[in-house]
């Protein structure tokens, strides 16, 4: 009779949604270093730069390196105290010398406390105050940097910095350092009375220090990279979170919670398993260095007991030396912990260097000036531009906009259109060409002083927290509730903002949660007005506004845009058929160009398009 062969059961294949969840975190893994360079730790340019934060508090600072050099002085003091105590009058049983002993060592041990408690409040006090010079550094740094760096840098990764980050380099500045110092000065005080007591012997001791180098010298390696693995892993994760949190509609609108949960915790799972990585070296490497100064006990123990016994030294010197040798070795795991937490530290301050290194791919040139006032005239001269500049989206664009002229931009989604305004705002500049305000090259004009000059109406207005009176008063900061009343009375809006639940003092959610989107935008057409702009972008401005809201505010449109220069990105007609100018826009070139009366006869692009949106839009 045959027996078939009985076959072991397959691992059955992984789902599509385990596939697509591995294929994300592996993206994530592949494409975390932007650019970033690995950490070098301990590297001295790091630490000058990071203490070179200390400087506003060079006092505070000074007197903080008085306590830690004291204290470096004085554990060991206590120590050769404690151990001139045994050895002369224990040993010699004198009780009025051991009185006036012990009398000393309490009141040395007070006063070493008393320098602990300073040591311990100034640190702390310094790492809050590097830590808090360093976020604010960065927050000015993020303020001054381009839209490009923005759509490249993803969230979580700047969360990071100013998080994670700005806290491990808080660890080195208020720890590292300064326990070093006093481990390495209670080392040192230590050493000196061992060898005043029996140099011999403690020249025997100092054969386990080769051992020791060799181990940090092999473990520094593996901390550093295990460190910086979390701190990649970190920032995926923060970025997830943020990713989630912002996209939480889309997540439940394509019911994406479980392919999102997955996802978060397979990078939980990374960073669980970086984690238990320096967990593992450190587990190995905190022992040995235990180890050493146990092996350092054994040694003492056989050839100080061996030159106890042959009378070279006193039992009391031997018990004396085994004093010290703990406060000498004692430390040596501390500076084991406190170098993990160094490596942490300079990733840390690696990568927040790195950030405000970074330099923005344009910024205003040293010749621009501020322009008090402009007129409005805008002027593209044969622009070609890209985000990318291998990929221009605009192809030698030339048109005029006079001073007080409405400019209509109309095309396909990803003709251009919105390239055009983020390069009138100055968001980007020109990859060739000439873009002229007022007749001046727009690089020769601040960007501060043009922005100022402009209201941006765009279709997903950001809304601060705050009241509407607050994000209203964005457009000028000066303006008194009353001249934000007015604004909106001339807007003809005033009724829909007071009847919000507190009027105009209603409190606006994050991303101006609790108000509707309508709302929102009438608010973002009210900071407009108040700001009194000379050019006025509307970027599908009145796309998220009801046809009845819209009707309400074609006349204060009109009042709004009366004299000044206008660019208006709409698909609706009442948007576009007043303009002065329609610019037609495909895959970044001006096809069609005139009026909308004059246009539309034409049975071109702009005829079509009217056909298909235009219309559509107005009915």
């Amino acid at each position: 009779m045959t027996v078939a062969p009985v076959t072991p059961p397959s691992t059955p294949p992984p789902s599509p949604a385990v596939k697509h969840i591995a294929g994300i975190v592996q993206t994530m893994r592949t494409s975390d270093a932007d650019g970033e360079v690995d950490q070098r730790p301990l590297e001295l340019r790091l630490i000058r730069r990071l203490f070179g934060f200390t400087k506003p508090y060079a006092v505070k600072r000074n007197w903080l390196f008085f306590f830690v050099i004291l204290r470096a002085i004085q554990i060991p003091a206590t120590a050769g105290v404690l151990a001139a105590l045994i050895s002369g009058p224990i040993a010699h049983q004198d009780q009025h010398g051991i009185m006036i002993g012990l009398v000393v060592y309490i009141a040395l041990a007070m006063f070493t406390n008393i320098t602990f408690h300073f040591r311990q409040r100034l640190a702390l006090e310094m790492g809050e105050a590097v830590v808090h010079d360093l976020r604010n550094a960065i927050f000015e740094h993020l303020q001054r940097m381009p839209m490009s760096f923005f759509h490249r840098t993803r969230l979580g990764r700047i969360l990071s910095r100013v998080t994670s980050d700005a806290d491990a380099v808080r660890s080195g500045v208020q720890d590292v350092l300064f326990v070093s110092i006093v481990q390495c000065g209670q080392m040192i005080g230590a050493a000196g009375l061992m060898i005043w007591y029996d140099w011999r012997l403690f020249l025997a001791m100092m054969m386990m220090v080769p051992i020791l180098w060799h181990v940090n010298r092999y473990f520094r390696a593996k901390l550093s990279d295990a460190n910086r693995r979390v701190q990649e892993s970190f920032s995926r994760v923060t970025a997830t979170l943020a990713e989630s949190v912002n996209g939480i509609r889309v997540t439940q609108g394509f019911v994406r919670q479980d392919i999102n949960g997955g996802l978060f915790r397979d990078l939980m799972r990374d960073h669980a398993r970086y984690n238990m990585g320096v967990s593992q070296v450190s587990a190995v490497f905190l022992p040995l260095l235990e180890f050493n100064s146990q092996l350092f006990i054994a040694v003492l123990l056989v050839l100080g007991g061996y030159r106890a016994f042959g009378g070279d030294i006193p039992p009391s010197t031997l018990l004396s030396f085994y004093l010290l040798s703990n406060y000498f070795f004692n430390p040596i795991p501390t500076l084991g912990n406190l170098y993990n937490q160094a490596l942490t530290s300079m990733a840390g301050a690696e990568r927040v260097f790195h950030l405000l290194d970074s330099k923005p791919e344009w910024s205003d040139a040293p010749d621009a000036r501020d322009v008090p006032s402009i007129d409005g005239r805008v002027e593209f001269k044969e622009v070609t531009f890209g985000y990318d500049p291998a990929k221009p989206v605009l192809h030698g664009i030339t048109f005029v906009a006079a001073p007080g002229q409405s400019i209509a931009l109309v095309g396909h989604t990803g003709s251009g259109k919105s390239s055009v305004i983020n390069l009138v705002a100055k968001f980007y500049l020109p990859t060739s060409g000439e873009l002229l305000i007022d007749g001046r090259e727009i690089r020769t004009i601040t960007s501060s002083s043009l922005r100022r000059q402009m209201g941006i109406v765009l279709q997903t207005n950001f809304l601060f927290r705050g009241s509407v009176f607050d994000n209203i008063r964005v457009g000028r900061p000066t303006a008194t509730d009353a001249e934000i009343i007015e604004a909106a009375r001339g807007l003809d809006c005033l009724d829909l903002l007071e009847a919000l639940p507190n009027g105009l003092a209603t409190v606006v959610g994050e991303k101006g949660s609790g108000i509707s989107l309508g709302q929102r935008q009438i608010i973002c057409f009210t900071r407009a007005m108040l700001s009194d702009p000379r050019i006025i972008i509307l970027d599908e401005a009145t796309s998220s506004i009801d046809a009845m809201t819209e009707l309400r505010l074609q006349h204060a449109l009109a009042k709004l845009l009366l004299g000044r220069t206008s660019f208006v990105v709409a698909h609706r007609l009442s948007t576009i058929r007043n303009a002065d100018q329609v610019l037609v826009l495909d895959h970044g070139r001006i096809i069609e160009r005139g009026r909308h009366i004059e246009l539309l006869p034409q049975g071109g692009v702009y005829a079509q398009l009217y056909r298909q949106f235009v219309r559509a839009g107005s009915d």
